[in-house]
């Protein structure tokens, strides 16, 4: 039988590329990779998921690979001796990644997968399709955090996309191309990623996306000191953005 017209407008073309960031994200696992996997072979009939573990203490990778069940072979995983945090990570996945479309989603739960078919939805003459959350599933005092850190981008950046931490995005091969190489080292990236597909004139869209509590695990961020290191990172990669980063000439030329 072929396809509906609704179903041709959710295939990517090309290979598709999911990075997944995780630190001892086992228990999640279980959830996790079997949406991305059931996501990715409906969106695509080229896939694959980069699984980035940051230095997991726990049974991470062996629970990931498990859930991937005969569909094994579409796992990578790229592996960190120790700790490194977020930004390297998603960056090092991004860096992995071989998809002529590259997204990636946070390994703790709190995105669900089968919500890439809605960027999908979006996709078709875009550069990049980012997710902001409808409603924060998060205590207040890190919604209040959020608000303060967009309002600063805001300022210093001169960008103002919604929910500019958001990790659950979905660009085409030539924007991670043009924005390379990723000079944050934190969760600044989402915000460099948004600065420059602006200033290369990318297609950038947004869509609102269901973000849930965390189940299991530990919750990481949100703390005082990774919170002002975040600030002063803000600052930090906007001179050496303006310093040492120009649009590439063919993207400047759109």
């Amino acid at each position: 039988m072929a396809d509906s017209p609704a179903d041709r407008r959710l295939r990517l073309p090309g290979k598709v590329s999911l990075i997944i960031p995780v630190y001892n994200e086992s228990e999640n696992m279980p959830r996790v990779i079997p949406a991305a996997r059931a996501t990715l072979t409906e969106l695509s009939d080229s896939f694959e998921i980069v699984l980035v573990d940051d230095g997991s203490t726990d049974a991470t990778v062996a629970v990931a690979r498990s859930e991937m069940g005969e569909q094994r072979e579409h796992l990578r995983v790229v592996s960190h001796a120790r700790k490194s945090g977020y930004g390297i990570t998603v960056a090092d996945g991004l860096r992995a990644a071989q998809g002529d479309w590259v997204a990636f989603v946070d390994g703790d739960g709190q995105f669900d997968p089968r919500d890439f078919r809605l960027l999908a939805e979006r996709a078709e003459g875009a550069d990049l399709v980012a997710g902001w959350r409808i409603h924060r599933a998060d205590p207040w005092h890190r919604t209040v955090v959020s608000a303060t850190f967009n309002l600063l981008v805001r300022l210093l950046y001169g960008i103002s996309y919604r929910d500019l931490d958001c990790g659950f995005k979905l660009m085409r091969r030539e924007l991670l191309a043009a924005a390379s190489p990723i000079l944050s080292r934190s969760a600044l990236l989402n915000t460099e990623l948004y600065f420059k597909s602006q200033r290369c004139g990318f297609v950038v869209r947004q869509v609102g996306i269901t973000h849930h509590p965390r189940l299991a695990g530990v919750r990481s961020g949100g703390r005082l000191i990774p919170i002002l290191r975040a600030v002063r990172e803000l600052v930090r990669l906007r001179l050496e953005l303006a310093r040492s980063w120009h649009p590439p000439t063919a993207a400047a030329s759109r």
